[in-house]
């Protein structure tokens, strides 16, 4: 059982454990200490963005909870590597946290260099939420299911083509892992941004997609793109009948879009303890929870350790679907 599939099924799993940890950092001498002014919130994406949307959603509530205004900053580019940078070198205080996104695992491997270290320059605090890939395809394809599609794949090599968010992205590593596992020759149309990825196959310009479900799922609902299966490590709340691709074919392919908070290394550990407690507390609301599923989302607040364990086996896992697809970004 894959670490992402256990925070899925067991939600809130490890809260106990989380208990005694929420009680000495929400302590009143704890309390005294920090926070004692605003904390910066570092964003991978712009504005609009999931991520950006996320992190809003999540520092709106810490606001509430913690007492001290959470907000957050803004900084898109180069793959995320602008923000992981600043949030590597920013002070270990507390005061600065970032808002990261699956490119913490895979722009190692994306990228000849990267000014951060993910496995060295982070203290995880704690996975916010995760929404699975969705594999579409335009209506006129006549595939109904991941195994027929397949067959057709199978039958025409290279006739077939798939939008992306663009070289490099999630959607992308999760196109290539597609097509490494069923061993088909799908062409890979790279586009900027998952919107007009989105818009090639609703207009017929590619014959499939792999979205990120917020993108997509309107559409899914209209009818006018049809979903095959899930990338990711459960059904979603946001279409229940469609099955995961470990449902549909027996393989299990998570592909998983992650956003969670991490510290600039150094961190103490009190205020890590801290922020995660209260980090549990926003992710198990309902208002937080209806918002996320609305989205395309689900909470997921498991432990600093739990998300660190995360990180260490994804990114090994997403460096060998770049290196055999012979993906690099300058």
């Amino acid at each position: 059982m894959t670490l992402i599939r256990r925070q899925f099924l067991e939600l809130l799993g490890g809260l106990g454990a989380t208990l005694s940890a929420m009680q000495n950092a929400t302590s009143p001498a704890f309390a005294q200490a920090y926070p004692t002014r605003p904390i910066r919130i570092i964003g991978t994406t712009g504005p609009g963005g999931q991520g950006d949307t996320t992190a809003r959603l999540v520092a709106a509530k810490l606001t509430d909870t913690v007492g001290q205004p959470f907000y957050v900053e803004n900084m898109p580019g180069a793959g995320g590597n602008i923000a992981m940078a600043a949030t590597a070198r920013a002070a270990p205080d507390g005061y600065t946290v970032l808002c990261a996104t699956s490119n913490l695992v895979t722009n190692i491997s994306l990228y000849p260099k990267i000014p951060y270290d993910p496995y060295k320059d982070f203290e995880p605090v704690s996975l916010l939420c995760s929404s699975p890939h969705v594999l579409v395809v335009h209506p006129s394809v006549a595939a109904k299911s991941v195994n027929e599609l397949v067959a057709l794949a199978k039958a025409d090599p290279g006739k077939l083509s798939y939008a992306s968010a663009g070289r490099g992205t999630p959607a992308h590593l999760a196109g290539e892992l597609f097509k490494f596992t069923f061993g088909v020759d799908i062409t890979h149309v790279p586009f900027n941004g998952g919107g007009p990825g989105t818009a090639a196959a609703l207009a017929g310009h590619v014959q499939m997609s792999v979205s990120a479900l917020p993108t997509a799922i309107t559409y899914i609902h209209a009818g006018n793109l049809r979903a095959l299966a899930l990338m990711g490590s459960r059904r979603s709340s946001a279409l229940p009948d469609v099955p995961t691709m470990k449902e549909a074919t027996g393989h299990d392919l998570p592909a998983d879009i992650v956003n969670g908070f991490v510290f600039p290394t150094g961190t103490p550990k009190p205020i890590v303890e801290f922020l995660h407690a209260h980090v549990v507390k926003v992710m198990a609301l309902p208002d937080v929870k209806e918002k996320l599923a609305s989205m395309g989302f689900d909470p997921v607040a498991g432990t600093p350790e739990e998300f660190m364990a995360w990180i260490r086996s994804e990114i090994p896992r997403w460096a060998k679907v770049i290196r055999d697809a012979n993906i690099t970004i300058q």
